[in-house]
């Protein structure tokens, strides 16, 4: 493989959420800079405008650890997939591309990002007659008795084999423990990351103890 770099030796770099598949930042790599990525399994650029390499996060600590890095069928592109330690924006957001010129309801697909900045909303700005405006009225209690109460009825729904059910209970499980997330300060990237350290698939997390 004979990546394409431009007249000034650089190539663009894509860099994508692995988890939630955001787009967090457009940058630039040149051959050293590439391989120290490689080699250090985190991101390293070249600053077109400083004319120097610089690693993510080596003074704010917002490191981007490297899953995978992915060419375009032209070899002139990359998309770098990172598990990221923190914002990827200098501003403090998430991604660099926070700023929306146009959405479109009805084909933006359902996302947990998404979702989670739904429910932020209605903690920062409540709307009448919305049930996520009521639960963060009602306070942590009133949310963790929903969370307790759905946790139950996927259970049951679980128990009795059907799927249909399952999946309904799941969702609304799914909704409240998100309530709670956005209740206590807790982001996605924080259980992404979590569920990341613990290597969930293939190891137990919890020792079991037998009375």
């Amino acid at each position: 493989m004979e990546l394409k770099f431009d007249a000034n030796g650089l190539i663009p770099a894509i860099v994508q959420d692995h988890w939630t598949k955001e787009v967090l930042t457009l940058a630039y790599m040149n051959e050293e800079s590439l391989a120290i990525s490689i080699a250090e399994q985190r991101t390293c650029f070249y600053s077109r405008s400083r004319k120097e390499l610089w690693r993510k996060g080596e003074t704010s600590g917002n490191v981007q650890h490297i899953v995978s890095i992915t060419a375009d069928c032209d070899f002139d592109a990359l998309v770098v997939e990172v598990v990221k330690d923190g914002p990827a924006c200098h501003t403090g957001a998430e991604s660099c591309f926070h700023n929306p010129l146009y959405l479109s309801e009805e084909l933006k697909p359902f996302s947990y990002e998404g979702l989670y900045k739904l429910i932020s909303g209605r903690k920062t700005s409540p709307k009448e007659g919305s049930y996520t405006t009521y639960l963060f009225d009602k306070g942590i209690d009133k949310i963790l008795k929903k969370v307790g109460e759905e946790s139950t009825e996927v259970i049951v729904a679980g128990k009795g084999g059907d799927k249909a059910e399952t999946i309904y209970e799941l969702a609304d499980l799914c909704y409240h423990a998100m309530v709670l997330m956005v209740q206590m300060g807790i982001s996605l990237q924080d259980v992404t990351a979590e569920l990341s350290r613990r290597h969930v698939i293939d190891h137990k997390v919890k020792q079991e103890h037998m009375q």
